[in-house]
């Protein structure tokens, strides 16, 4: 997940360099959102881990 958020925030960044504005916004909004689901997915991840072994 963290790996094509990556991707997207590379894309928007080559993008806004050739002067593409709506799809390096666009790019810019995708990697947001996938960052921020894999930070709820980490976090879940490790609470369920502290979980178990408790």
């Amino acid at each position: 997940m963290l790996h094509y958020a990556v991707v997207f925030l590379v894309i928007a960044l080559i993008a806004a360099v050739f002067g593409f504005g709506g799809i390096a916004a666009g790019a810019v909004g995708i990697a947001k959102v996938l960052f921020v689901v894999f930070l709820i997915m980490a976090v879940v991840s490790f609470l369920f881990g502290i979980l178990r072994k408790g």
